[in-house]
């Protein structure tokens, strides 16, 4: 994951709550006539050239680069604290 700042494209408010999707691949076997499940191997995870993330507002999910370049579009400034 990059470190730039997000901002959701779809709600357009949210700019710190989101989650990070991971995918995991499992193996397993079934008995053919039943389908019973009778070996399950333990999952591995599966890496994606760019991260999958979700608007935790929303609920909007899309890759890395749409959360980045929307913030992009419409930066937020840097606001100085009052003395």
């Amino acid at each position: 994951m990059e470190e730039k700042a997000y901002f959701c494209p779809n709600c357009r408010s949210n700019r710190t709550k989101f989650r990070v999707y991971a995918t995991t691949s499992q193996s397993f076997m079934k008995e053919p006539v039943t389908g019973e499940i009778y070996s399950m191997a333990d999952p591995v995870p599966v890496e994606d050239a760019e991260p999958t993330i979700g608007c935790l507002v929303c609920g909007f999910a899309g890759n890395e680069m749409r959360f980045v370049k929307q913030a992009e579009r419409e930066p937020r400034m840097a606001s100085n604290p009052a003395y």
